[in-house]
């Protein structure tokens, strides 16, 4: 007999149907086989699907059982055909008796003792079965409640083997999962680092403000001990939560790469990623023999903070160079090619020079000029030009150590930030765009006018410096956020001179 179950394959952030045919009754010495391009996760099923058919009270086919996986040429991976593989060897075997299977589009990780485990992925399938025009789909707890999130769609948490059973064969009553809207429009800021903690650094607190404000990516370079890991630690809290619509692109990410809502994504807030610096280009870009998401990804529509900038590979940085100007990356690999978003803002820190006291007027540097030179010159011009504000952070003098006053909090930051944002989202309405550093060429003539006065002061400063056409349109960008900042309509004289002055590594010059 045959049986038909429909179930999915994710492929990057994506879930693309997938339909698990069973036939058994063939003639021939009792045994499974399975086809259609399953990886070694998927082979090891027949054990695990035997051994939970068995201890859920259930019957193993007695005779030569083939399992297509269709498409044949898709590669598939993980354990998440356990479940639909068992239900249509239920089905197959007689069973099981459900005449509408068509309805459901099912997926799950089965033990040994039957029980479902979690799997990834939930939420880009109930995307695929609301697009297949399924009316439900089972999948396990964690997933389902993620999958919850989409509209339109009955989304039924699955225990067990035993459970998928007696439901799909009508002796069981499940309610639908109600969609988790008070988790996804909640946000904990209750336990989040507070800028009030930060000792000094006004000039970088600025910086940071007009960098959140904006969307712009930001460099620190300062001593050890300078502050600016606690500093970047706290850039999460002043950024304005994320529209569900943006959640739900960052949790179909998180879902894709195995993180689900009981893993940290509880609340409507947007993503900090700190990868350590032996990274490789892969774990930053993404990949892998099916490609998946890689830490930009990761931090699509939020922070991505490298530590100690000039410490990572150079070829690691390099490919960060077409994500920060078009916002997403392409992936090619032999299973496919996926295209993967990563608007995320870049906020790294660096040292001064490799023994990092470069400037410090109580500690003696111990570079030679030539050492200054090469630690530098590990990060590009062109990755350098991609970054908007440079900003230094010297060291702490000792007053300001023993000052216990505390600073601006991070909801007084983050009430200007959000102030700026609305502006800016009135000034794109109707577009995609929600912040100026997203702001395209065509529309900087409309949104960055310049007087005479203005331009020839740009134009001098362009030519002092060097700078790049590509970094004459971010002064401009910067300049517009800080006039919004400031709640001016036109870009004024001192915010285009604070915007120009944060160019500090293009003239060479820290302190």
């Amino acid at each position: 007999m045959l049986a038909t179950i429909g179930s999915a394959a994710l492929l990057g952030i994506d879930a693309v149907p997938v339909q698990v045919e069973v036939n058994t009754g063939e003639s021939g010495v009792p045994n499974l086989i399975l086809v259609g391009l399953p990886d070694a996760a998927v082979k090891e099923s027949e054990d695990r699907v035997f051994s939970a058919l068995s201890n859920s009270g259930l019957r193993m086919p007695r005779t030569r059982t083939t399992i297509n996986l269709a498409p044949g040429d898709l590669r598939k991976e993980g354990a998440i055909y356990d479940l639909p593989i068992a239900l249509g060897i239920l089905v197959a075997t007689g069973q099981l008796v459900c005449d509408h299977l068509a309805d459901y589009l099912i997926a799950g990780e089965l033990s040994l003792s039957g029980a479902t485990r979690p799997i990834k992925g939930g939420l880009a399938m109930a995307v695929l079965a609301r697009g297949l025009r399924r009316r439900a789909i089972l999948l396990p707890p964690g997933a389902a409640h993620e999958a919850a999130l989409v509209e339109g769609l009955l989304v039924y948490e699955i225990n067990s083997l035993d459970q998928a059973t007696r439901f799909l064969g009508g002796q069981l009553k499940l309610t639908p999962i109600a969609a988790p809207r008070a988790a996804a429009v909640t946000t904990s800021r209750e336990h989040e680092p507070d800028f009030a903690d930060i000792k000094g650094q006004q000039a970088v607190r600025r910086a940071v403000e007009v960098a959140v404000a904006g969307g712009h990516n930001l460099i620190m370079i300062g001593p050890p001990g300078s502050g600016k890991s606690m500093i970047a630690k706290r850039i999460p809290g002043i950024m304005p939560s994320p529209t569900l619509e943006e959640y739900l692109d960052i949790l179909r990410i998180h879902s894709a790469a195995g993180q689900t809502l009981d893993g940290g994504l509880r609340f409507l807030q947007r993503p900090a990623r700190a990868p350590h610096h032996t990274i490789s280009d892969v774990g930053l870009l993404g990949g892998g023999t099916i490609p998946g998401p890689g830490e930009i990804s990761l931090a699509h529509h939020g922070v991505l903070f490298l530590d100690e900038l000039p410490e990572f590979k150079r070829s690691a940085l390099e490919v960060l160079r077409q994500p920060l100007e078009d916002g997403h990356v392409t992936i090619s690999r032999s299973a496919g090619k996926i295209t993967l978003p990563c608007h995320f803002m870049l906020v790294a820190a660096m040292n001064p020079c490799p023994c990092g006291y470069l400037g410090d007027p109580k500690h003696e540097c111990r570079c030679a000029p030539a050492q200054i030179q090469r630690y530098r010159a590990r990060i590009s011009g062109p990755l350098l030009d991609r970054i908007d504000l440079h900003i230094e952070a010297p060291a702490l003098s000792l007053a300001e150590l023993r000052n216990d006053q505390a600073g601006e909090s991070t909801a007084a930051i983050r009430e200007r930030v959000e102030q700026a944002r609305q502006i800016q989202l009135g000034r794109f309405h109707g577009s995609h765009l929600t912040a100026n550093a997203r702001m395209p060429p065509s529309l900087l003539k409309k949104f960055c006018p310049l007087d005479s006065t203005l331009g020839d002061l740009l134009q001098q400063a362009m030519e002092h410096l060097s700078l790049s056409a590509r970094a004459y349109d971010r002064i401009l960008k910067v300049a517009r956020t800080i006039a919004d900042l400031a709640g001016a309509e036109r870009i004024a004289s001192p915010h285009l001179l604070e915007a120009i002055q944060y160019r500090s590594l293009d003239r060479n010059v820290f302190y």
